[in-house]
């Protein structure tokens, strides 16, 4: 049961992903849930705001705290297309977040597993649950069509390319 629930909030994510591809952004998409209830979803907004911190994780974390009126996002899933980076990976640790689900893994920059570890380090004073692949071939192939239309490479060359591989 908790499978299917993690793929149907997914999708919403992998929405959010699209979105992002459609404005330009690299399709990074997020949401926050917590007792089955979507808090908020986002989608990376770096080139629009001209803001490094401006990825899709961070600014779910800061929408769902607002939504909870708490920095403390305490029973909170949230879904990611992409592995988190360590500044994301971060964020959510620093937010207390409990579970952490994401599709495909990021071997340049993945804080979740992949590269670093962050959210499993026994050195932090909190842990997150950490779920990985969940739809992960289609977040892989949202990522790999975006890179492949922006440089005119073939999808296939992408990923590898990229560093994003199907989990």
């Amino acid at each position: 049961m908790q499978r299917a629930a993690d793929e149907g909030f997914m999708r919403l994510a992998l929405l959010e992903a699209v979105t992002a591809a459609a404005v330009g952004e690299v399709p990074v998409g997020a949401v926050a849930v917590r007792d089955g209830r979507v808090l908020a979803s986002a989608h990376n907004r770096r080139e629009e705001m001209q803001d490094p911190t401006a990825h899709a994780e961070v600014l779910v974390l800061r929408r769902a705290a607002e939504a909870l009126g708490s920095w403390r996002l305490l029973g909170v899933t949230v879904y990611t297309t992409l592995e988190p980076c360590p500044m994301c990976a971060g964020a959510l640790w620093a937010a207390r977040v409990e579970r952490l689900v994401f599709g495909a893994a990021d071997e340049r920059a993945g804080a979740a597993g992949t590269l670093y570890n962050i959210p499993a380090d026994e050195r932090l004073n909190h842990r997150l649950e950490v779920v990985s692949g969940v739809l992960g071939r289609e977040a892989r192939l949202v990522l790999q069509s975006f890179f492949a239309s922006r440089r005119g490479v073939a999808t296939d060359e992408v990923g590898s390319r990229r560093g994003v591989r199907e989990v």
